[in-house]
């Protein structure tokens, strides 16, 4: 049972990784970096819906698209 990780660890891992790449890559959409997590990362579809509400759908760059 190594694989095994504590609930919000592999969340931690996407984030620090999602920012190092929004970091790194300015010019990438942050909807892409997030969906090349998804997976990366192998997240579930409970993860992917928590991602999309906090840290893909509010950001400035999705504001334009919103109806």
């Amino acid at each position: 049972m190594a694989g095994l990780q504590p609930p919000g660890d592999k969340m931690k891992k996407v984030l620090c990784w999602a920012s190092e790449m929004l970091n790194e890559h300015p010019e990438k959409k942050r909807v892409d970096i997030f969906r090349e997590a998804e997976i990366r990362f192998d997240l579930t579809p409970r993860e992917c819906e928590f991602l999309d509400n906090h840290f893909v759908k509010g950001s400035p760059e999705n504001q334009e698209n919103c109806t």
